[in-house]
C-alpha cells in the first residue's frame, strides 16, 4: 500500500464502490416508500371515521333515560351506534344498540330513549361504528 493510499484511508477520501451506492439508494428509496404507504393507509382510515357526541340527556323516571347525540359520518354511509345509561358508580343501567340508514347529510342529531334497570344518572354515547 502506497503513502496516497494510507493517508486516503485515514482520512476518509477512499471512494465508495458503486454496491454501497446503490443499496444506499435503494434503501432510501424503500423507507420513503414506507412512509408514503403509511401515510395512505393512515388517511384511507380515518376517511371514513365516525364521530358520535352525546349533547345532551334527560332523566325521564326511574325506567327511561333520553339520549341526544350527534352522528358525524360520510355522507351515504349506514351508522350503529351503542347508547349507554349509568347510574353514579358508573354502573350500566341500561344500554341500547341503534342503526340509522344512509343518508344525504354529513352530521345529523338523534335522540333515543333507553329502557333503565335501575335508576340512572347519566346517558351517553358509548361508541358508533359502520356496520
Amino acid at each position: 500500500m502506497t503513502t496516497q493510499q494510507m493517508l486516503d484511508e485515514r482520512y476518509g477520501r477512499t471512494r465508495k464502490t458503486r454496491s454501497t451506492r446503490f443499496w444506499t439508494i435503494a434503501g432510501l428509496g424503500a423507507v420513503a416508500l414506507a412512509v408514503v404507504g403509511t401515510g395512505w393507509f393512515a388517511f384511507s382510515a380515518t376517511s371514513s371515521a365516525v364521530d358520535a357526541a352525546t349533547t345532551g340527556f334527560e332523566l325521564v323516571d326511574d325506567h327511561t333515560v333520553t339520549v341526544s347525540m350527534l352522528v358525524t359520518v360520510p355522507a351515504g354511509t349506514p351508522v350503529a351506534c351503542v347508547l349507554e345509561a349509568q347510574d353514579e358508580e358508573h354502573g350500566v343501567v341500561g344500554w341500547k344498540v341503534v342503526e340509522y340508514p344512509a343518508a344525504d347529510t354529513h352530521s345529523r342529531a338523534f335522540t333515543e330513549t333507553i329502557p333503565v334497570t335501575a335508576a340512572a344518572t347519566t346517558g351517553l354515547v358509548n361508541g358508533c361504528w359502520v356496520p
